[in-house]
């Protein structure tokens, strides 16, 4: 006979309504099943997550196969929990207010056995939640096959802070909440995992003080802190992970410089800007500062400039291994070799690159190599007040840059500050105009074919194809 405790009352935060749990106790099957007890609880403040702990009787390998109640050709089955006495086994792919049918399979490999089908219900999304997303989208048969099979990551940056996954139908899939902080930025790894910047109310648009890795299942991987071993400073814009699984970030430095030539102070503050790489316990790694390759004395603007000098706003990795960085203020991308920290080249104004005049672009967000191979990013255009995405096919040795694509947002998504731009296939792109609340996939001719309003100003839109989300997520939009 199988012991199943009650589930406990979700967060109030989840719901104003009643939010519990509910299945149904009873015998277990024979066939070589050895289950104590099997409890449900809700997985954090979330609505669609469940966590289901299994006590067997010995050490054996466990999944759970779950679906739709009365569906159950949608089933589906969880990764294999191996070789332990204590099963903990999170749930997701499930949908808000509505009912499952489970049960739990047991055994050693391939040799497993089913029990007895339990059912559970699921809450409903917390209200502030429910008219957070809509799309617009004219004709769904005209977007990518890719597209509409996979997802789009968004951040909420406010607390309670909030990391979404949407389907093409702006339906939340899959998402993790944290209270007291926000989501300043998120990337998903090449381990299939989420590396987030978190910072609270005291911490602007994208800057933050702790590190946060999740797992496709919620779990964290990884959580550092501002004040843990040589992770001293507010860091910003950015977060990846290296080759050797390192934290690749930036970093806010100060220097006390005198300015009296410039008409400032003899211990004037200036901050800049620097390159920080942590190890998974926040030893640091190694560092590059702004300071280590531009004097602010030679800036005829720093006393205007000195409290965000430079204004690094995105790192990204080249094709070979060292670092891109672009700067808000003044229009430039550096590339930064890894090991020695020297300017290899400077791209943008007044850069070492002969570009085409059409080319010439204002700031760039989101910087990043794309899957071409091409430096691609978000020019935010102040100047023309209108903003596009922009690529490039660069020539390190002759510095020529050709232009590859050169797509423009309509007007009224003129997007001054923040955003970005990625590639959907080889013929769409999905760019996001932070400060308008609104994602936008286009062709590279500019022309609308799906947009999304958000609830919600999130830094970046990212795409994620649906194949290295399963089996954690399975809801195509269309």
């Amino acid at each position: 006979m199988i012991k199943l405790n009650k589930i406990q009352r979700l967060l109030p935060l989840l719901s104003m309504a009643a939010a519990l749990l509910l299945f149904a106790p009873g015998c277990m099957n024979s066939g070589g099943n050895d289950i104590v007890s099997i409890t449900l609880n809700p997985q954090g403040q979330n609505a669609i997550k469940v966590k289901t702990d299994i006590l067997c009787t010995d050490t054996v390998d466990a999944a759970v196969e779950y679906w739709p109640k009365e569906q159950a050709q949608q089933h589906t089955t969880t990764p294999l929990s191996k070789h332990r006495i204590n099963h903990t086994i999170v749930l997701t792919n499930l949908l808000p207010g509505k009912a499952y049918e489970y049960r739990i399979l047991t055994g050693h490999g391939k040799d497993l056995y089913p029990s007895k089908t339990y059912t559970f219900n699921t809450s409903g999304f917390p209200v502030w939640m429910k008219d957070m997303f809509s799309v617009v989208c004219p004709d769904s048969s005209v977007l990518p096959a890719t597209f509409r099979k996979g997802y789009v990551m968004l951040t909420r940056r406010e607390d309670p802070g909030v990391l979404f996954l949407l389907n093409a139908k702006g339906d939340v899939t899959w998402y993790h909440q944290v209270s007291g902080t926000g989501f300043k930025v998120a990337k998903f790894t090449d381990n299939n995992t989420f590396l987030t910047l978190l910072g609270g109310p005291g911490y602007e648009t994208s800057y933050g003080d702790q590190i946060l890795e999740l797992s496709l299942s919620g779990d964290t991987l990884a959580n550092l802190k501002k004040g843990q071993q040589d992770f001293k400073q507010t860091i910003h814009h950015e977060i990846l992970l290296n080759p050797n699984n390192e934290f690749v970030t930036l970093c806010v430095e100060e220097r006390i410089c005198d300015l009296s030539s410039k008409g400032g102070s003899k211990q004037d503050t200036v901050k800049g800007d620097g390159i920080l790489v942590l190890n998974r316990q926040g030893k640091q790694v190694w560092k590059w500062t702004v300071f280590d390759a531009l004097n602010p004395l030679d800036d005829k603007n720093i006393l205007k400039e000195k409290q965000d000098w430079m204004h690094a706003n995105c790192i990204a990795f080249d094709k070979d291994g060292n670092y891109l960085i672009s700067f808000y203020n003044n229009g430039q991308i550096w590339k930064i070799d890894a090991r020695t920290g020297k300017r290899l080249w400077t791209f943008g104004k007044n850069g070492d690159f002969d570009m085409p005049a059409e080319a010439l672009f204002d700031q760039a967000h989101g910087l990043h190599i794309n899957e071409h191979g091409e430096l691609m990013f978000f020019d935010n255009g102040v100047s023309k007040k209108t903003s596009r995405t922009l690529s490039f096919k660069l020539d390190e040795n002759t510095k020529q840059a050709q232009l590859r694509i050169n797509t423009l947002l309509p007007r009224e998504n003129y997007n001054e500050r923040m955003g970005s731009s990625y590639l959907v296939g080889d013929t769409t792109l999905l760019q996001c105009a932070t400060k308008r609340n609104t994602v936008i996939l286009t062709n590279f001719q500019g022309r609308f074919l799906w947009l999304l309003r958000t609830g919600m100003s999130s830094y970046r839109a990212s795409f994620i194809p649906a194949e290295r989300l399963a089996p954690y997520i399975i809801q195509p939009g269309y």
